[in-house]
């Protein structure tokens, strides 16, 4: 990820041993964001995006959008959260360039609309958080089993179909949710019927499958690991809001836990978003209680050791990975993570152990022998979410924590530290 200007000199300050206590609005989920942004390219007719997070991420999506020549306007509805109009009525370049899609590897979620709609692209290979290999060739074998034909060429993925996709049964070697939605969109527009095995079923897949059919698709089992689409002629237009982020929820309950402290997750049905989450953090200590229009979490007054695999939807999910090894930092025992998705996905480790976690790595397995303490200290994001298991092992620490690389957090977390405020918890952005 390539910061911009002042974004990569920036830091946050963060005194330790606050408690979080308060309400927190969860805004729109990034993951649903950008493939619902990249749909827009699916039809001529204007869409209606509502509850849209002012993050990086959605800025660069945005600005890739506008260098194709999507037309689009802004209404910020709240600090959190914006509708997004927009049509792609006069696309007239086909190219996702380099210079923008070297910030973000969803990018290549415009691979799939393109294809289907305008029958060629040309797509950079992607950028984005060095978390592991995450290979783009999911996306080009589901491209080619549709009828395309793909290349690679001086750095770019070049795909045509001129005689329009044809509907195929395609199953993925390994789950995908990018691979999956980037199949769901150009199957949308093939000519029959695609059936999708072994496909990701997550809900901001869901998401992206309950808009399409809201623009004329015909989708059916997403939610499951078999999804079938009959391709229909053309989508029409869509009001549509964005599924709320279940990673900022559960990253928020963590917040709680880490700090003795007590949050309202308002905006959604977190318990169903976020069930194997909600399981373990309950057995390493959290209440969680169902409040009218979202999820209480609260702190027992004492951390669990637990042991966690992180898998596909719906289980323990690898973006909250990171921000439950902060909590497990201090737990009354030894605590166990398997990292099945990413394979760098543990780098954060390092910068815990330089606030006092005592943690061993072995390949893509750590085991956390709790401390009776965090120290305050200096350090640096490796990447997304591994920025704010710091923050958040900053919260719970003795002393002040300094946390450099902030425009990694800014991709993916709206206004910390106005949520965070809103808690009673105070953190400085400075540079």
């Amino acid at each position: 990820m390539v910061g911009h200007g002042k974004k990569m000199t920036e830091k946050i300050k963060i005194q330790g041993r606050q408690i979080v206590n308060g309400v927190v609005p969860i805004s729109g989920a990034k993951n649903a964001a950008l493939p619902l942004l990249a749909a827009v390219l699916l039809s001529s007719e204007k869409v209606l995006l509502r509850n849209v997070p002012p993050l990086e991420d959605v800025k660069t999506m945005l600005s890739l959008l506008d260098d194709i020549g999507v037309r689009f306007h802004t209404r910020v509805d709240s600090p959190y959260a914006s509708t997004i109009e927009l049509q792609a009525d006069a696309v007239n370049d086909f190219k996702a360039s380099y210079d923008i899609v070297k910030r973000m590897r969803a990018s290549i979620l415009v691979l799939g609309p393109l294809l289907a709609r305008f029958g060629e692209c040309s797509v950079s290979l992607p950028g984005g958080c060095a978390i592991g290999v995450r290979p783009v060739d999911l996306h080009l074998q589901g491209m080619k089993a549709l009828g395309a034909t793909v290349s690679l060429k001086d750095g770019y993925i070049h795909a045509r179909s001129l005689h329009g996709l044809r509907g195929t049964e395609y199953e993925f070697p390994i789950s995908s949710v990018t691979g999956t939605e980037n199949m769901i969109m150009a199957a949308a527009l093939a000519d029959g019927k695609t059936i999708l095995k072994n496909a990701a079923r997550e809900p901001e897949v869901i998401d992206l499958a309950n808009c399409l059919n809201k623009m004329g698709a015909c989708i059916s089992g997403h939610g499951s690991s078999i999804i079938e689409i009959d391709g229909v002629a053309n989508l029409h237009g869509v009001d549509y809001t964005v599924v709320p982020d279940r990673i900022e929820a559960g990253t928020y309950a963590i917040a709680a836990g880490i700090t003795n402290g007590c949050v309202d997750l308002m905006g959604g049905n977190f318990r169903e978003l976020l069930p194997h989450f909600v399981e373990k953090m309950t057995q390493a200590g959290l209440i969680f209680t169902d409040i009218e229009g979202g999820l209480r979490a609260e702190s027992s007054g004492r951390i669990y050791p637990i042991d966690i695999e992180t898998s596909p939807f719906p289980g323990y999910p690898t973006d909250l990975q990171a921000q439950s090894m902060a909590l497990l930092c201090i737990a009354a025992g030894t605590s166990n993570i398997h990292e099945n998705i990413w394979e760098n996905r543990l780098m954060h480790v390092a910068e815990l152990a330089r606030m006092g976690a005592n943690i061993k790595v072995t390949n893509t397995h750590a085991c956390i022998y709790g401390v009776d303490k965090l120290l305050g200290a200096p350090v640096y994001a490796t990447d997304l979410r591994a920025s704010f298991s710091l923050v958040l092992a900053g919260l719970a620490a003795e002393g002040v924590t300094v946390l450099d690389r902030v425009y990694h957090l800014d991709r993916g977390y709206s206004k910390i530290e106005k949520k965070f405020a809103g808690c009673g918890v105070k953190i400085e952005r400075f540079r």
